[in-house]
């Protein structure tokens, strides 16, 4: 089987899927084809213009399979390369834009909104990472359509429903050069996008009301670093200077490492549809705290959330730094390895075979 991956945002997550699906589903005869994560708005309004211009001669090729990431223009790909149209297509939604939270000066664009939406509409099958994500995407649809001066309710959408699937990002096994090391256990971990829709503020501000009650930490914040990260990062790093262990982007073998020597990884987010970071480092051994809303219900259990505010944040990180033998133990993650999910991505990829 001839297959052909697309990616139009291709930030660190997306990589990680797609060279995961590639390795996992190795019978399948795999072209990727992805663009860098940058110009958003030009990215997912102009994908298969930079596309054809790049990869014009790979995409009037033949393929049994396409396999889209929800911000590829899949519908217009298709009326510029109708062939594809040929093909089994599957679209895999990392996020949706119906659920994404709007920074400050922002305003809602519908550009990519209509691009998720057509995609979807283009796909014989819809992949979603989370319950939350595919339950906010049709929801976001329903009333994105209620306001378009027409009354639109495709018969399509309702049959697209029932061609969805949740199937989460799966994790890697680790290589066997990573240890898990317990040394630290009162290290805290933030290892997410340094963007405001993870909520750093209220993440930097418990730890600062911990460090200003006396209470000893060690704190390591890496993740993606992008050049208009919000200030809040920089004053953190001078207010929490003495608990810093490592700062900044890492390699991932260095990722890894600092992992497998944490002891607590928090989330404050705003926006997450499943939290790929939180189950890197749950895979190390870290014990998460997660917010009660999102995707995070789905993943963890109540004793490793807290009901989303600043000051359970605070309560919880206090217990656990003064008690640490009243932290549970970290939850098991075999259900979300790639040894475990394989056969089900083959399912839905190669549903004849």
């Amino acid at each position: 089987m001839k297959a052909l991956l697309l990616s139009a945002y291709a930030a660190d997550s997306h990589r990680y899927w797609a060279r995961g699906l590639m390795a996992h589903l190795e019978t399948i005869d795999w072209t990727l084809l992805e663009l860098a994560p940058r110009h958003f708005q030009w990215r997912v309004r102009g994908n298969p213009l930079s596309f054809m211009s790049e990869h014009d001669a790979t995409l009037s090729q033949s393929f049994d399979l396409v396999v889209a990431t929800s911000l590829v223009d899949l519908a217009t790909l298709i009326g510029l390369y109708p062939h594809l149209g040929r093909a089994r297509r599957v679209v895999y939604f990392h996020e949706n834009q119906f659920a994404y939270p709007l920074g400050q000066d922002q305003r809602t664009r519908i550009e990519p909104l209509m691009v998720n939406l057509y995609s979807a509409l283009a796909a014989d099958r819809v992949l979603f990472n989370s319950r939350w994500n595919r339950d906010s995407f049709f929801d976001g649809v329903a009333g994105f359509l209620k306001k378009m001066p027409e009354r639109v309710m495709p018969t399509r959408l309702e049959a697209l429903k029932t061609r969805s699937e949740i199937l989460p990002v799966p994790l890697w096994s680790l290589p066997s050069s990573v240890s898990i090391r317990r040394d630290a256990p009162n290290r805290i971990i933030w290892n997410h996008r340094w963007e405001y829709d993870k909520n750093p503020e209220d993440f930097f501000a418990a730890l600062e009301m911990l460090s200003d009650s006396g209470h000893e930490f060690e704190l390591v914040v890496m993740g993606q670093v992008f050049r208009n990260a919000p200030d809040v990062f920089e004053q953190a790093r001078s207010r929490l200077a003495r608990h810093i262990t490592c700062w900044g982007h890492q390699t991932r073998e260095r990722y890894l490492e600092a992992l497998g020597k944490g002891g607590i990884v928090v989330s404050t987010a705003w926006h997450e549809f499943q939290g790929l970071a939180v189950m890197e480092a749950v895979q190390q051994g870290c014990v998460p705290l997660v917010p009660e809303r999102l995707c995070f219900p789905e993943y963890y259990a109540p004793q490793y959330r807290y009901d989303g505010g600043r000051d359970a944040l605070i309560e919880r990180l206090k217990r656990w730094l003064d008690s640490p033998e009243s932290r549970p133990g970290p939850p098991d993650i075999g259900a979300w390895t790639w040894p475990q999910m394989t056969a089900r991505y083959r399912a839905q990829l190669q549903p004849l075979a």
